[in-house]
């Protein structure tokens, strides 16, 4: 189903913001990234290199947890949130939960054909990933411009800041155990000035010495290994 912009005048709930939700906006240029990339990732794998197919499935594995988790959190507690409090917005939260079946559809395939690549290193395995990950960047194309859009600008008149808070906390508790570096790198890249504003809104200054210090050194290393250096 096409987007249908809320109307203007009357369709924001009114009153002053209740939260900062461009949040969603920063993770999701973290997933338009790591999913654009990905099949050229897969395609620089010499057939048999399996240390670097591991490195580029850890990565893929790692940013379908964290879309499962992404969408998972929505479906828990945004959508009846947001039908509840802003009623005009009906329309567009039947449409999130639509493409999240879509999607999910493309990142099971993803998922269970992720360890036959893993293992093997060879293109014939590496088909059916790269099939699901057209599936996915072509869904990702619709739903996250959609939901940036029509839902986004409403999150920040009805969603409290605890609200937004739940949904952070709930995307990095699906980050595996050794990634949390990697994954930070992941989202200061996909940022439009490289992190640093997104580091000094979202962390304190010991993590930000600590992302300098160690972290960075980490996530350079984890770009050589995906890129086979």
């Amino acid at each position: 189903m096409p987007a249908t912009p809320l109307p203007h005048g009357g369709a924001l709930p009114a009153g002053p913001k209740t939260c900062d939700a461009s949040g969603m906006i920063d993770i999701h240029r973290m997933f338009r990234r790591g999913f654009a990339e990905a099949p050229d990732l897969i395609r620089g794998v010499t057939e048999g290199d399996t240390a670097h197919a591991a490195a580029v499935t850890t990565q893929l594995e790692t940013l379908s947890l964290g879309l499962h988790a992404h969408h998972e959190g929505e479906d828990e507690r945004l959508w009846d949130a947001l039908g509840e409090r802003a009623p005009s917005c009906a329309v567009h939260i039947e449409r999130m939960k639509a493409q999240h079946a879509e999607m999910l559809v493309q990142l099971t395939i993803m998922d269970a054909a992720l360890p036959a690549w893993r293992s093997s290193a060879s293109s014939a395995d590496a088909a059916p990933v790269l099939d699901a990950l057209e599936g996915i960047n072509a869904a990702i194309a619709v739903h996250l411009p959609d939901e940036e859009t029509n839902i986004v600008p409403v999150m920040e008149y009805t969603i409290t800041k605890a609200e937004v808070d739940w949904f952070s906390q709930h995307g990095r508790r699906s980050i595996p155990k050794g990634q949390t570096w990697p994954q930070l790198g992941e989202i200061l890249a996909s940022q439009p000035d490289g992190g640093d504003q997104w580091l000094h809104k979202n962390m304190p200054a010991p993590a930000r010495w600590a992302w300098r210090w160690v972290g960075q050194r980490r996530y350079l290393a984890h770009r050589a290994a995906l890129e086979g250096r």
